[in-house]
């Protein structure tokens, strides 16, 4: 675990936290990506218990309160993150428990409790892939279910010049890397699409869906369209990589 890196990314997100405030939760997965409404990855989440890797604002467990799941835990590395999603969720029907902790860390969770973990963009913040999924499965239930999505590992990878779109990075180099699309420091980790697979596979899971499709109607382009990302790119490159799984 890069413990460096852990505190950039917390006091990036102490800062930025306002700017991301309620951005793109569930049921969207991402940017011009198709959303859980189209998707139906997690069906009937009703009395589940749930769990947030990666939590933000809240809103994604907001969304899974307003769905009548049972139990509502979220965790997140940045403070302000967790004050606001605990404040968001003051009135959740729901119990709801929020812990501020880098994902690699197990910061007590019940072991072999969850029905459903999920990561909605924040899984390519760990800086230990391995040990952020074993944990995963080892607060999941036998057969529970872990679903995430992150930027498509090719999407960064490939820069538009001038009308062009060409490689500016090898899609084989993985590892830390600064995100020219922030503001603050921030490190973000690049893994290859197998590499998310083989370390699911790895740590005790079964692949039950990969997508890779992008949305580019009106309505999506308009809402997330912007210097990152663009309909140029995204019709010839996925913007989200979306993964569902189940503990074996």
């Amino acid at each position: 675990m890069d413990h460096k890196s852990l505190k950039i990314n917390k006091q990036s997100w102490d800062q930025a936290a306002g700017r991301f405030f309620g951005r793109n939760p569930l049921p969207e997965y991402g940017p011009l990506a198709p959303s859980e409404d189209q998707l139906n990855l997690f069906g009937d989440v009703t009395n589940l218990k749930v769990l947030d890797i990666g939590c933000g604002s809240g809103h994604s467990l907001q969304y899974m309160d307003k769905r009548n799941a049972g139990e509502l835990w979220g965790v997140d590395l940045s403070k302000t993150q967790v004050d606001s999603a605990t404040k968001l969720l003051q009135k959740s029907v729901s119990p709801v428990k929020i812990f501020e902790s880098p994902m690699e860390e197990d910061p007590g969770l019940p072991v072999n409790y969850f029905d459903v973990v999920f990561s909605i963009y924040a899984l390519g913040w760990t800086t230990d892939l391995d040990k952020t999924v074993r944990n995963v499965n080892k607060y999941l239930k036998k057969d529970g279910i872990f679903i995430f999505s992150w930027e498509h590992p090719i999407y960064s990878r490939v820069k538009q010049i001038d009308g062009s779109l060409s490689f500016n990075k090898s899609y084989h180099e993985e590892g830390p890397y600064y995100h020219e699309a922030w503001d603050q420091p921030a490190i973000m980790q690049q893994f290859r699409l197998s590499t998310y697979l083989n370390t699911l596979v790895t740590n005790g899971f079964k692949i039950e869906r990969v997508i890779e499709d992008v949305c580019l109607s009106d309505e999506e382009l308009k809402r997330h369209s912007n210097r990152w990302y663009s309909y140029d790119k995204a019709k010839t490159l996925p913007t989200t990589l979306i993964i569902k799984s189940k503990k074996l």
